[in-house]
């Protein structure tokens, strides 16, 4: 496990901003000579604490227009009903994230879609008749003043 010092926390908080910045810039950034600072990032890396990197979209450009979060309970409370649902869920291409939760409800769903009637359709023809699902509540995103998933 890598240990998180200040530097590998401020190596971090700038992956986080831009993680296609430069390793010269990066090590500028945080401190460091440029060998230490590679060093740093490869054994974060190898260690499995930076599992990737990504490209954040606009998602506009795409088409999506319509962003939601969707609670869904189940009607039963078994790992095959878990599991089928899960397996549902991860062919659906307008479900960016899911997460098993506790509380109400089992799952918490982050949904996009082009627009308001293609999450109608896909809540009513596609989430609304999986079997395992005996609710679903809907948590429409009017604005993201901070949104640091990348």
């Amino acid at each position: 496990m890598t240990k998180i010092d200040d530097i590998n926390a401020r190596i971090l908080r700038e992956l986080r901003r831009d993680g296609r910045i430069s390793n010269l810039i990066l090590a500028e950034r945080v401190g460091l000579s440029p060998s230490a600072c590679l060093r740093r990032v490869q054994e974060m890396e190898r260690s499995g604490l930076i599992k990737g990197y990504r490209a954040v979209l606009d998602p506009a450009q795409l088409g999506i227009g319509f962003t939601a979060y969707v609670t869904v309970g189940l009607n039963t409370h078994t790992k095959a009903s878990q599991e089928a649902f899960e397996r549902a869920v991860a062919r659906a291409p307008q479900v960016t994230e899911c997460h098993n939760i506790t509380g109400m409800v089992e799952y918490l769903l982050r949904v996009e879609c082009a627009d308001l009637a293609a999450y109608k359709f896909w809540h009513t023809d596609v989430l609304g008749t999986l079997p395992q699902v005996q609710s679903i509540t809907t948590f429409v995103v009017m604005g993201s003043p901070k949104d640091d998933r990348a």
